[in-house]
Parts: structure tokens; C-alpha cells; sequence
């Protein structure tokens, strides 16, 4: 597929969980002018605890840099795992690394783009619990890998504990409610129509108080990107479902912008 713009975040390169695999079958199949890379792309956290580097994390950010060869366009928004990019904000050819972005669509949508920590007040006030939470999360993705793999002997497709979870528990539920709203605010306080993050690996498309919030996902648990069309009409593609032959595309635009994050879940 060919699209003017593609949304990337949460791909944390650098540890067990990531679906390297998956990010590379996704660059490779899809064409696109810009590439928004928003935020966690290398996990520096883990790196610093667990040297895990194979091949094709190798590859996909050559995949990358490839794609900025050949003139695609591409903007890094740092996150709170790669945060070191911040120390080299500017211009490198055709990649630009920013903290944020404001982003004009093909119909005139002005969308606020970036990674989403600034409003997690764990991350912000409490490193410490941060580092904890995200232990007890590389703990929940690493019980996903012989979960699933019994599942496929079973002949069932993958299913994510730490997803599950995440919609269950009622605190990490009002949790993702709380930075929704907030980052929604941060959008009215720009005056932009839209907002795009990711950080909550929770993709999801919902208004809020009349601002377009789009969350990208991330490519540990659902492998979700948002693209825009030439149109301007923006999609959450579910990359996993694709390539599994189910094709779970969420069409966001304006007209049908209620929350599909329950889909990734329901599918299965």
C-alpha cells in the first residue's frame, strides 16, 4: 500500500518483546511520504539491564535509514525509553528529530504529534515506580511467549496477557482515561483539531471533548499503525491481523471516531 503519511511509536527495539519481524514485514509491504517514528523506538532502559540486540533490530533501523535514502521523510519524536535522542534535536538530511510536531493532513486536520510521557505523572514525578511498572510489564510479555505458544498448539491465534490485563484491571483502566483526557486537553490548549501519541500501548481513536485523539499503539503487544491516505482519511491498521489474513483496518476518520482498542482483544 501507498499512503502520505504513516504513524510509528513503542517499537522498543532492544528487548525480547519487540516484533521486530513485524516491523519490517509492515516497512516492507508499505510505501509512504513521512514517517512519524513517536517515540520508544530503542529501549534504553532495558538496554542498560539486558544487552539483547539480534540482527533484525539491526535491520529495521537500517530499514530506516534506507527509507530516508530513498526520500521518504521521517520525523523522530523521542520518548520517555530513548530520551537520549533529545540531546540531538535538529536536521540530518531527511530525518529531523523534534520533541513535537504539528502535522497538517491532506484535508487541512492539524494534528499535535508526540510521544505522550509528558502526561504520565509516573514517568514524570516518580522514576522509580516507572522502572518498577515497567519491570512488572517486560514480567507480563515474557509470560505472553509460552502462553501463546501453547495456544498455537492448540490451533488458536495470539492472544496478549499483558493487553488483557490492561483492559481488565479497573486502575490501569482509570489510569489510560486520565492521560487521554489529559493530553486531549493539551490539544485545546494548542488549538490544533487533533491529537497523535503513544507511550499507554493502547491503540485507540476517540473524541474528547471535541478533539481528535488517535493513540498509535505500539509494536509489542498489538503492532498497530495509523496512516493517512492522499485524501486525507486516517486508518489504524493492525498489522498482526493482516498478515494473519483477518485484515482488521479501523477506519478513523471524523465521521466514526468512537474507541476500537477492545477490537485487538475481541478478534480473538
Amino acid at each position: 500500500m501507498e499512503y502520505r503519511t504513516v504513524w510509528m511509536s513503542d517499537l522498543h527495539l532492544g528487548t525480547r518483546g519487540s516484533d521486530a519481524a513485524g516491523v519490517l514485514d509492515f516497512l516492507k509491504h508499505n510505501e509512504f511520504e513521512t514517517l512519524y517514528l513517536v517515540g520508544d523506538i530503542i529501549d534504553i532502559w532495558r538496554l542498560r539491564h539486558e544487552r539483547y540486540w539480534p540482527q533484525s533490530h539491526n535491520d529495521v533501523i537500517q530499514k530506516f535509514l534506507r527509507k530516508a535514502r530513498k526520500g521518504t521523510a521521517i520525523v523522530i519524536i523521542p520518548g520517555n525509553h530513548d530520551e537520549f535522542c533529545l540531546n540531538f534535536l535538529g536536521v540530518y538530511g531527511n530525518i529531523v528529530v523534534k520533541e513535537q510536531h504539528v502535522h497538517t493532513t491532506a484535508d487541512g486536520t492539524r494534528l499535535l504529534v508526540l510521544h505522550g510521557h509528558e502526561f504520565d505523572s509516573v514517568t514524570v514525578h516518580a522514576r522509580w515506580m516507572a522502572h518498577l511498572r515497567d519491570a512488572g510489564y517486560t514480567l507480563l510479555l515474557r509470560l505472553n511467549r509460552p502462553l501463546n505458544l501453547v495456544r498455537r498448539l492448540f490451533g488458536f491465534g495470539y492472544w496478549s496477557l499483558s493487553a488483557y490485563v490492561k483492559q481488565s484491571v479497573k486502575k490501569v483502566v482509570s489510569s489510560i482515561s486520565r492521560f487521554e483526557d489529559a493530553v486531549a486537553h493539551y490539544a485545546e490548549l494548542h488549538h490544533v483539531d487533533g491529537i497523535v501519541c503513544g507511550h499507554i500501548h493502547t491503540p485507540a481513536v476517540r473524541q474528547i471533548r471535541g478533539v481528535q485523539y488517535y493513540n498509535t499503539g505500539d509494536w509489542v503487544e498489538s503492532s498497530t499503525a495509523l496512516v493517512e491516505h492522499f485524501d486525507g482519511r486516517l486508518e489504524l491498521v493492525y498489522w498482526r491481523e493482516v498478515t494473519a489474513g483477518n485484515a482488521m483496518v479501523v477506519d478513523t476518520t471524523p465521521s466514526d471516531l468512537a474507541d476500537k482498542s477492545g477490537l485487538l482483544t475481541a478478534a480473538h
